[in-house]
């Protein structure tokens, strides 16, 4: 795919991602926080773009190389999160970036329309990743601060050492995620080939955009994911049996038909009250939701252009 193209699908998937309303205890177009507000995620969707746009030059450069490890993906994660960080003061966009990164290296690597091939580029692109790529990526969590990412027994984001440890024992940027992927949901999607964006988030939101428009596809698919898989950001910072009960009130309301009924629709909106008040944040889910949208969007354009 053309590299502009794909870019331009990364920066717009984020953008639409955090316009969804309501979309449950996420900022959102009508919800700020003390730390972060609509605003900032706005910026960051956009400034991501040069480096979308990279990684996908890129991909399409090794679109027939059997060796993929130049693709650099630490590389351009951080400097997608440095990016960021020129414009905005808080990590607005870390799981994001760590997401769309390879999404829009992949894309660069296959022809419009190919998701099957999409996924299998992405995961080839994981497996295939270095210790540069790895330390890369510590640097970019580091950067972003976002807690409890990426320490595991001796190596931590936050110690120079594990940088050496990481070189002189050769352990990949796929061996730091599946280190970190029992309790990191992003962790987990980047090595097990995307089940959640791919198998979950992209089919709810290909079902509804076209009747229910963008907004109601893009919350729909943000409940549906968090109806299944118990956000890792809420269980890290209070628990996890926090997260199964937030998952199963979000399980209730798909139920009703989430945001597509206006019973459904009134449960939302009264769950995001719910989950602000708690200070509950399904960032996670929203991550999830940014890549089954960019996926989205990359099979709705290839139709309608």
């Amino acid at each position: 795919m053309d590299p502009l193209y794909v870019s331009r699908i990364a920066q717009i998937a984020s953008v639409l991602e955090v316009s969804g309303y309501p979309k449950p205890g996420n900022v959102h177009r009508t919800r700020d926080f003390d730390d972060m507000v609509y605003e900032d995620f706005l910026v960051s969707g956009i400034v991501i773009g040069d480096t979308m746009h990279l990684a996908a030059r890129r991909g399409v450069e090794l679109r027939d190389s059997l060796d993929l490890s130049a693709i650099g993906l630490g590389e351009l994660i951080l400097r997608a999160v440095e990016d960021t960080g020129k414009w905005v003061s808080t990590n607005t966009n870390l799981g994001i970036v760590m997401l769309l990164t390879p999404l829009s290296a992949a894309a660069g690597m296959v022809d419009e329309g190919d998701l099957q091939g999409l996924r299998e580029q992405v995961n080839r692109l994981i497996l295939q990743t270095t210790p540069d790529d790895a330390v890369n990526l510590y640097r970019a969590i580091s950067a972003a601060n976002p807690g409890g990412m990426g320490e595991h027994e001796s190596l931590d984001v936050n110690d120079p050492e594990s940088e050496q440890r990481i070189l002189d024992e050769k352990i990949t940027l796929f061996d730091t995620l599946k280190m970190s992927s029992e309790w990191d949901l992003i962790a987990r999607e980047l090595t097990s080939g995307m089940p959640v964006t791919f198998n979950v988030g992209f089919p709810v939101f290909k079902a509804t955009v076209r009747e229910h428009g963008m907004n109601r596809a893009v919350v729909q698919t943000f409940l549906t994911i968090l109806a299944r898989f118990p956000d890792t950001l809420i269980a890290r910072k209070y628990d996890e049996k926090i997260a199964e009960e937030v998952s199963e009130e979000a399980a209730e309301i798909v139920d009703r038909g989430g945001v597509l009924t206006e019973a459904g629709l009134k449960r939302v909106e009264r769950f995001d009250r719910k989950l602000h008040s708690r200070g509950l944040n399904p960032g996670t889910t929203a991550d999830l939701t940014a890549s089954s949208i960019m996926v989205g969007l990359l099979d709705y354009y290839s139709e309608h252009r």
